[in-house]
């Protein structure tokens, strides 16, 4: 069985390893001159303002607005329309892309174009060029980010995937050098989503905590980040029994993984991700076959984390976060946690498991006491698909905070409206005795649910200033959506690196 496990822990690694290097098929070109032919050329208006294309005569350039005003094209953000080009232009096709108002392109915006363009584009040629009128060298850029965004794949268990050609976008734009630098950034949070949803999209089987732990040290190191990874003995010596619990009852026990970017000497931030690499629910069974089938996603807030630290790094930012991510494996077995069990969390506190399947908590309370007593951050923030209780109060566009620091609320809600990874404040309490035991010092139930599990997770905080993030329904796109292709999505790497960049700034 053993070799068994073995050989499966290398073709997993090796099969994420393959399918996070297999993202970036998009060879984006930033020059300021205009390439002399094309396929086809991408033309890029502003409402209300006339579509020009530099290098054009007078005469093309009337023919094609004629034709836009023929097809009713005003330049709205999301409109489209696709052309024959004017005789004297040396290309066959033209797409003329809407973006609003000049002075109303946010980056989202600007993302959701670019993520929109992919799949008019040919994919099987060599070379495309895309031209674009637009000034704003970081919202060429995010465009760009866009694309790659919405065309990863994770096809890696197919048996006749589609070979993916490297396609070269050649772009006409005012300032080559500044889109390029927003663009080498973009680059670095697309890495970041790209690990996250490779992580979250391998299945439990072969995704178990030993596989992750490894593939994610192999990814993040590269980007000089310091790389920590607890073995289950070191988790159990170290104290960790509410994580150590949850994967007692599998063969895959529990690791605990920690990666810090040491981007400044300021006191850390630290990221802490559930890492349930699956959830069967434990003797608390789901029995929902619509809910257990996705159960590899409950490790997305663990890959969350990962993501946004790699991003950072990449990035070169001048911050100092740590990512924190207990990971275990939830199934059932004769040894496996019993619903009425206790476990005694790293800091001591014992807890009435009331629920096998309100196992998130528990590696998140020795996950947030690992990261509070080894890095004395000067904040935490958690996050993980914790609750359908969330998902009843919010459904699937925002995520869930809850935090009594207002600095830290603000931040994120700043964040969150930056990326469109939305966050919806829900009250701490006050909610007397909700997670009160008479057998344990805690439990890990309560209700309203939501507010149960944030209370439980706060109690690990202590004084530190810290907020949780429910993302529950978050993680996973059924359909394409956005800049998402269906499949897991990264959800919080986008959002995270964004907070650890404006909360750093805040404090300091």
């Amino acid at each position: 069985m053993k070799a068994v496990r073995f050989v499966a822990l290398i073709a997993g690694l090796l099969l994420s390893v393959q399918a996070f290097a297999s993202q970036f098929v998009i060879n984006h070109q930033f020059g300021q001159t205009a390439p002399t032919q094309a396929d086809v050329l991408v033309v890029f208006a502003h409402q209300g303002q006339p579509v020009t294309v530099a290098g054009w005569s007078a005469e093309a350039q009337q023919l094609l607005n004629d034709a836009l005003q023929a097809n009713e094209f005003t330049g709205k953000h999301g409109e489209r329309v696709d052309v024959l080009a004017p005789a004297g232009v040396a290309a066959k096709r033209i797409i003329v892309v809407g973006l609003g108002e000049a002075d109303q392109l946010t980056r989202v915006k600007a993302e959701l174009a670019g993520a929109n363009l992919v799949g008019v584009l040919p994919q099987e040629r060599a070379v495309t060029l895309v031209t674009t009128a637009v000034n704003d060298a970081n919202a060429v850029a995010a465009i760009a980010h866009g694309m790659d965004l919405k065309n990863y794949r994770f096809d890696n268990y197919k048996s006749q995937a589609k070979a993916r050609q490297q396609v070269t976008y050649q772009w006409h734009v005012a300032d080559s050098a500044a889109v390029q630098q927003h663009y080498a950034d973009y680059v670095a949070i697309a890495k970041g989503v790209f690990l996250a949803r490779d992580i979250t999209n391998l299945p439990g089987g072969d995704g178990y905590p030993q596989a992750i732990a490894e593939m994610a040290a192999k990814a993040l190191k590269p980007y000089g980040i310091k790389v920590t990874i607890l073995k289950p003995n070191q988790v159990r010596k170290a104290g960790m029994g509410a994580l150590y619990g949850v994967s007692q009852g599998s063969e895959h026990k529990a690791y605990l993984l920690a990666a810090q970017w040491e981007g400044s000497k300021d006191q850390p931030i630290a990221l802490v991700g559930k890492g349930n690499t699956f959830d069967t629910g434990g003797y608390n069974l789901k029995t929902s076959s619509a809910s257990i089938v996705r159960m590899q996603t409950d490790k997305a807030g663990g890959a969350a984390v990962l993501g946004s630290v790699m991003a950072l790094a990449a990035q070169k930012a001048p911050v100092n976060v740590v990512a924190v991510v207990p990971l275990s494996h939830n199934l059932i077995s004769g040894t496996a946690l019993l619903p009425g069990d206790v476990v005694t969390a790293g800091d001591g506190t014992t807890i009435e498991v009331a629920n096998t399947d309100a196992e998130g908590r528990l590696i998140l309370a020795d996950g947030i006491w690992y990261a509070r007593d080894k890095f004395k951050p000067r904040a935490i923030a958690d996050i993980a698909t914790l609750t359908g209780s969330k998902v009843g109060a919010l459904g699937n566009v925002y995520a869930a905070v809850f935090s009594d620091q207002d600095d830290i609320l603000a931040s994120m809600k700043q964040a969150g409206e930056a990326t469109q990874e939305l966050v919806w404040e829900l009250p701490l309490g006050p909610y007397p005795g909700i997670i009160s035991s008479n057998l344990a010092d805690i439990k890990n139930t309560g209700s309203p649910g939501a507010q149960a599990g944030a209370i439980f997770l706060q109690h690990f905080a202590k004084d530190t200033p810290w907020i949780h993030i429910d993302m529950a329904g978050n993680a996973f796109s059924e359909s394409p959506r956005g800049i998402h292709p269906a499949g897991a999505n990264g959800y919080g790497v986008r959002l995270l690196t964004e907070w650890v960049k404006l909360y750093s700034a805040q404090a300091n």
